[in-house]
């Protein structure tokens, strides 16, 4: 891994070995791109499609006159035989603009899994399928996100501030019977959000929770839910549930 993205342009020599379709030996004016997690580019004076590259390369040296990139049996080099510039630069991931840092005076993006900051590298996680909320801030300054998780919560994008798992908690705890025995159904963190059993591990009856709004019950006793791909018990290999 790179930090940054380092740019060469120059008059060079890309040659690429090891896939039988994409094997060449090719020259003229291009540059070079080398983005943090080890993807090569060339461009040349046509088009947007690379006339070279290679994604997520095992290894990538980046020398004065020479780029190589090996992945596996594959390999793409570019010589330079003259130089016209280069530089490397400061790089993030791209997102939809979600307000203002209070650590500083970056403006905050929301991407696929977080909320960041790519001026002061501040990091929040938010699910993948949270909406980043711009109109009223938490008070600590930071967005808050509106999640479905059985009901709509909005919470802090910071979940040391406001807890999605306390809300849903709050809101869920105990609401449920196991349906495998005499216990009630707990919202539990184990790698994700679930409703487990509370007298696991004698039962370790365990169910994620959905993305969505309970809707009624399921015939099997079980809550159901208003998803996104439609309505669904909370068990979702439940043998009654194609009646919903």
């Amino acid at each position: 891994m790179h930090d940054g993205i380092t740019v060469r342009a120059g008059e060079c020599t890309t040659t690429f070995d090891g896939n039988r379709v994409r094997a060449h030996e090719q020259r003229g004016r291009m540059v070079a791109v080398v983005k943090p997690d080890n993807t090569v580019l060339v461009h040349d004076a046509e088009g947007y499609q690379p006339v070279a590259w290679l994604t997520r390369a095992e290894s990538v040296t980046v020398g004065p006159d020479r780029i190589e990139a090996v992945d596996g049996d594959q390999q793409l080099a570019v010589e330079c035989h003259e130089h016209f510039g280069g530089a490397t630069y400061p790089a993030s991931a791209a997102g939809t603009p979600v307000g203002d840092c209070p650590d500083c005076d970056g403006a905050l993006v929301h991407g696929s899994d977080a909320v960041t900051c790519p001026n002061c590298d501040a990091r929040y996680g938010v699910p993948a399928d949270a909406a980043v909320l711009t109109d009223e801030p938490c008070d600590c300054g930071l967005p808050r996100m509106r999640v479905e998780r059985g009901r709509e919560f909005e919470v802090c994008v910071d979940r040391s501030c406001e807890s999605l798992d306390d809300a849903v908690a709050a809101a869920f705890d105990r609401e449920w019977d196991c349906p495998n025995c005499t216990g009630e159904l707990r919202i539990l963190r184990r790698g994700g959000l679930l409703a487990g059993c509370e007298h696991y591990p004698d039962c370790d009856t365990g169910f994620g929770v959905p993305t969505g709004t309970v809707d009624g019950q399921c015939d099997c006793g079980l809550p159901a839910f208003a998803t996104p791909t439609g309505r669904r018990c909370l068990d979702p290999a439940c043998s009654v549930s194609q009646s919903l």
